[in-house]
């Protein structure tokens, strides 16, 4: 089954909203319709969100896409500092992060909280973009697959099949995230058909087929060939790779 690739440029903390605006019309004016086959989308941190989607809707040509970082399971409330997923359809949001390795570390989120985003993100017409991986001391240890596959099934339990429809997956092994160390393409490739298999599983082959998993950790435009040339891989959740037009485009144009 042919799967339309997807790009993401997570640009963590980092841009301004002015910075913002100048990255995403330096994107807007290198896209052309070579890369009409990708899905292309930005990540920019929350206050940036409304200057890149305007950015955007003066180019109406562009296919771009706007996506959060992350987002709140609760639709309104006492919740200091925290965004709604009503708050980001607001802006216009089509994707959004969750369950990111920094966020899991950083900020002790958990499968649980994973879950309950990803279902409070459907509920608002936007596609989550489930972030899964392992630490080095995980895959040392042989547990890779079991750990990723527990993952993934505990970020999917609060969602029915025709919920999971839209939901996209990245696998990211944590030790691999701004570090330039990478797994080969094969092994970044068998976990993403565990995963797959894990949505067989789940909601059956062809959703299993259907879903587009993304490679997160390093991918640059030295290793991207290589990744992309991998069954299992359907494009990229990039990080440091985004933040430049030229870089991003680059990887966009790899997968076109």
């Amino acid at each position: 089954m042919a799967r339309r690739p997807l790009l993401a440029g997570n640009w963590k903390m980092h841009k301004t909203a002015s910075e913002a605006t100048k990255l995403v019309q330096q994107l807007a004016y290198s896209y052309d319709d070579a890369y009409a086959g990708v899905d292309v989308v930005v990540c920019p941190p929350f206050t940036a969100l409304r200057s890149a989607q305007v950015t955007l809707d003066f180019d109406t040509s562009s296919p771009i896409r706007i996506g959060a970082q992350d987002v709140f399971w609760e639709p309104s409330g006492a919740y200091t500092g925290a965004i709604s997923a009503a708050m980001l359809r607001d802006v216009a949001c089509r994707f959004c992060i969750v369950g990111h390795s920094e966020r899991r570390m950083y900020f002790h989120e958990t499968d649980e909280d994973v879950a309950r985003k990803a279902a409070a993100l459907i509920g608002e017409g936007i596609a989550p973009i489930l972030c899964c991986g392992e630490t080095i001391e995980t895959r040392e240890s042989g547990r890779t697959l079991a750990f990723v596959t527990a993952q993934i099934k505990a970020a999917l339990s609060l969602l029915s099949a025709s919920d999971a429809e839209p939901v996209v997956v990245a696998y990211e092994p944590v030790w691999a995230i701004g570090t330039g160390r990478t797994p080969t393409p094969e092994q970044a490739d068998e976990v993403c058909a565990a995963i797959r298999d894990t949505y067989r599983e789940l909601y059956g082959v062809a959703a299993g087929e259907a879903l587009r998993i993304l490679y997160g950790g390093s991918m640059n435009v030295g290793n991207v060939d290589a990744f992309r040339a991998m069954p299992n891989i359907d494009g990229g959740l990039v990080g440091g790779a985004s933040l430049k037009a030229e870089d991003f485009m680059a990887l966009v144009k790899a997968f076109s």
